[in-house]
């Protein structure tokens, strides 16, 4: 068997216009989601060009879990302490949490400056430096990819903001870390189609993406009631909710499984789940666990999309 040649490919070539072709090539979902999948942050409410003062960042956007504000600064050349400016006056300016700086390439001195923000601030910024890179094989479609050269300690900021706010990772919390960091590590191995990218955090949910910015698949454990979940969770589209309302007798039938239709009671958002009886405690059990959650995950992602419109 021949192997082929890998090519790196000029920016330039792909993009003219930083602003005119990359920022909206970037800001499309499809491509936001690559962005987002390398970082580990799923991003919505994506805007471009949003204005603070005399100024405009090139994209706005959003941390779904934490909605956290998220801003994104391109510069499709080497760094230079212009753009560095830029990228602080503009998390200050949206009071941004996450400051995401994407670049040609970088030189030491930015490289070194942006790791010394994430070593120095607080645990609620985080600052994320990103080489853009095209590759291409032989004549094939050129292929971007995102290579992070700099991004925040997560653990230590985990840490650094539980010792903030006077408190400590429980032993739940810690049970949680550890359970999605093997439950992601065994959809990679078992070779899942659902669109695992999200870091893994010490919490009761984890959040996977499938086609559209209304909802999200939710997998959620529950160690009271001693039970797993995975949820079609919509925050704010009740017509979308009704849409797959109308079509339940189909969605349940074609996913073979009895589902929980929920509005939920004083709020917006909406909920259709099955759930599953697990004790988490029981570590042996896991694979079961990661089993029985990949499968569903995957029922919902396939099944769900067909009623979107």
């Amino acid at each position: 068997m021949k192997l082929s040649n890998l090519k790196k490919i000029d920016l330039r070539t792909y993009w003219k216009h930083e602003a005119l072709d990359f920022t909206r090539w970037l800001a499309k979902e499809e491509n936001i989601q690559l962005l987002s999948d390398e970082i580990g942050i799923s991003l919505i409410d994506v805007k471009v060009e949003e204005a603070t003062g005399r100024y405009s960042v090139d994209i706005l956007a959003k941390d779904e879990d934490s909605e956290r504000r998220v801003i994104i600064e391109n510069q499709l050349e080497i760094t230079d302490h212009k753009h560095l400016g830029q990228l602080i006056t503009y998390a200050s300016g949206f009071n941004a949490s996450v400051i995401i700086w994407i670049v040609k390439e970088a030189r030491e001195e930015h490289q070194k400056a942006i790791e010394w923000l994430n070593n120095s601030t607080n645990a609620q910024l985080s600052f994320i430096l990103i080489q853009m890179e095209l590759w291409q094989i032989d004549d094939s479609p050129f292929a971007p990819k995102f290579h992070i050269l700099v991004q925040p300690n997560d653990w230590a900021k985990q840490l650094q903001n539980s010792s903030h706010e006077s408190k400590e990772l429980t032993d739940t919390k810690l049970t949680q870390l550890e359970f999605w960091t093997q439950f992601i590590r065994y959809t990679k191995d078992n070779n899942t189609s659902l669109r695992i990218g999200r870091k893994p955090r010490a919490q009761h949910w984890y959040n996977i993406s499938f086609g559209t910015s209304l909802g999200h698949i939710v997998l959620t454990i529950n160690t009271q009631k001693n039970d797993i979940a995975c949820s079609i969770y919509i925050p704010d589209a009740i017509d979308l909710f009704n849409r797959f309302s109308d079509n339940k007798e189909a969605i349940e039938k074609e996913l073979a499984l009895t589902l929980d239709w929920e509005e939920l009671e004083g709020k917006k958002a909406t909920r259709i789940t099955k759930g599953y009886k697990a004790n988490i405690s029981e570590q042996e059990s896991w694979n079961d666990y990661f089993n029985w959650l990949q499968n569903i995950a995957e029922k919902f992602s396939k099944v769900f999309p067909k009623y979107f419109n």
